[in-house]
């Protein structure tokens, strides 16, 4: 008698800045496997410090595109050795950190279609490139090609999201698109020195031999699965969003974008596809060496943030806030209304809708600072003073940029009494509630201008070492009259996914992403906002723009 089929898996793979990090879960969605590969300590061959190199400009920053593909060779062989059944992986999908750029040399795809399942994959991309010929020096009989040796990529070290060298090419890109807003309002964002495309201008116009030699440029993400694909992986609509070159509202290439980057670079990128896209099968190099199933479908990779908010399966309406050394606020947009700041993306999980992505660079540790002048260091203290002050904090509001802030552009301590006076000091208690109250006015305030709104449902899911906090998630409760819930975000975008790849074998048939995840753990719910929440706090918004106009021309004046 046969035996029964064994359930299905679903692998989530995270190629971020410092390790290579995958998850398996079931079709329950337990999490049933977890390995990874730390960049530093288990390839000292590629001397890099935190996944990176840091040139001598201290602006270009780069990471070697081999020692990613010798993680994968690492990360697989010890599933493998830990008895990960791979023929019961029905798909997969993966993620990469966002803004990294991988250039593939000519001949490379051919590379890929006739990959040898008995040598690792970093040796088979780093010494031949496959070219058609009729007399050959090695041939490989099942394939008819010559393979010469040579590496895969024409540029061996990729620029990543830490680069902040093409300044100029940032410049030159909203003068073609006619400014900054313009770009934004094309793009989701304004220019950034990290995103692709200015990365590719910087490249074409300082390396033409190397930009010359490449046939196809890909993100971290989509360079990721093209090695399961055994060919050149779409990039996804939501990492794409991330580029500077992509119109989110059509979704396609904008001409504009393209035009002032490079020559002919629809071709090098190919077309976009959406983020749910199954883009084929595993490649048999997978199917021989590691015993995946010939069935196994490749789910499109994203960007990191864009699978982190699958990971932490937000719904229309939702917000999740991650309260970290720095604050990073993630959205849910139907309407979305991009800006000078921050970042509007296509969505990852609902083709038709979007997300935004805003980072503040003064969260845990100003907050702590705080504590420890006002609260004695104290937790304890630092709680029962947001216990023993009232909502609106008499009126005070407090501006804390102790580092230059992102959003916005602007460093320094601003204190302000209920008459809008400037003032130089706060009680202990008042200032406590101040840069509580302050750090969420400003993350509801940059929200809703890109276009968050709070409507009938909408959750706020809070993250990173703040959210165990309970008197601070009230008044984030408070500010953004919302319920908070806690969420467990460990290795979120692994297993976002993981969701991913198990959303895509459905997607077409239009089963929603939300349907798919139902079986996850439910966050848990922690505050409720006070009955005279939004009555106090829409009051205060109102004053806290006014202040922080001040405060941005005081800065700069």
């Amino acid at each position: 008698m046969a035996s029964a089929p064994r359930a299905p898996l679903y692998l989530g793979l995270d190629l971020s800045t410092q390790q290579l990090k995958a998850v398996v879960i079931d079709g329950e969605l337990r999490v049933v496997h977890q390995s990874g590969v730390q960049f530093d300590a288990e390839l000292p061959e590629f001397r890099t410090q935190g996944g990176v190199h840091i040139h001598t400009d201290r602006l270009t920053v780069t990471s070697p595109v081999l020692m990613w593909v010798k993680a994968l060779d690492l990360l697989l062989d010890k599933m493998k050795r830990a008895g990960l059944d791979f023929s019961r992986v029905r798909a997969l999908s993966g993620s990469g950190q966002q803004h990294g750029s991988v250039f593939w040399r000519r001949g490379a795809s051919e590379t890929l279609k006739h990959l040898d399942p008995d040598q690792d994959l970093h040796q088979l991309l780093q010494v031949c490139v496959c070219v058609c010929v009729c007399v050959c020096v090695w041939l490989n009989a099942d394939s008819g090609v010559l393979l010469r040796p040579q590496d895969s990529f024409s540029v061996s070290d990729s620029p990543v999201w830490m680069d902040s060298s093409s300044t100029q090419q940032c410049e030159d890109l909203q003068a073609a698109a006619g400014g900054a807003l313009r770009l934004a309002e094309i793009t989701g964002s304004r220019a950034y020195e990290r995103f692709t495309g200015n990365q590719i201008a910087k490249l074409r116009q300082t390396r033409a031999e190397e930009f010359q030699d490449t046939e196809r440029i890909s993100l971290v993400s989509s360079f990721a699965a093209s090695l399961f694909l055994g060919g050149y992986a779409a990039i996804d609509y939501s990492d794409g969003s991330g580029m500077n070159l992509l119109d989110i509202r059509t979704r396609n290439w904008s001409e504009i974008c393209l035009q002032a980057t490079a020559p002919h670079l629809d071709q090098l990128l190919g077309a976009p596809l959406p983020s749910t896209s199954v883009l084929g099968p595993v490649s048999s190099y997978f199917v021989h060496r590691y015993g995946f199933s010939e069935s196994c479908s490749v789910v499109a990779f994203t960007g990191d943030n864009p699978a982190s908010l699958a990971g932490m399966r937000l719904q229309p309406g939702d917000v999740a806030v991650s309260l970290g050394t720095s604050d990073t606020v993630f959205l849910w947009l139907q309407q979305p209304r991009p800006a000078l700041e921050g970042h509007v993306f296509c969505n990852p999980v609902e083709q038709q809708e979007y997300m935004a992505l805003l980072c503040f660079k003064n969260g845990s540790l100003t907050r702590e600072r705080v504590r420890n002048e006002c609260a004695g260091a104290s937790w304890e203290l630092f709680s029962a003073a947001l216990r023993d002050t009232p909502l609106g904090n008499h009126g005070n509001i407090g501006f804390y940029f102790e580092t230059m802030e992102i959003t916005p552009p602007v460093i320094g301590v601003h204190r302000f009494d209920s008459a809008d006076c400037e003032v130089s000091s706060l009680s202990p208690q008042v200032e406590v509630r101040a840069v509580v109250e302050g750090q969420f006015l400003s993350r509801r305030l940059h929200a809703e201008r890109l276009g968050y709104s709070i409507i009938p449902g909408t959750r706020v899911l809070a993250t990173g070492g703040a959210s165990s906090n309970k008197e601070i998630l009230q008044v984030l409760s408070d500010v953004f009259n919302a319920p908070v819930y806690t969420i467990d975000l460990s290795d979120s975008t692994c297993l976002g996914s993981a969701y991913r790849a198990l959303h895509g074998l459905v997607a077409e048939s239009g089963a929603s992403f939300v349907d798919v995840v139902k079986k996850a753990p439910e966050p848990r719910l922690v505050a409720t906002p006070h009955p005279k929440a939004k009555e106090v706090y829409d009051e205060l918004l109102k004053r806290y723009v006014q202040l922080e106009e001040r405060v941005v021309q005081k800065s700069h004046s």
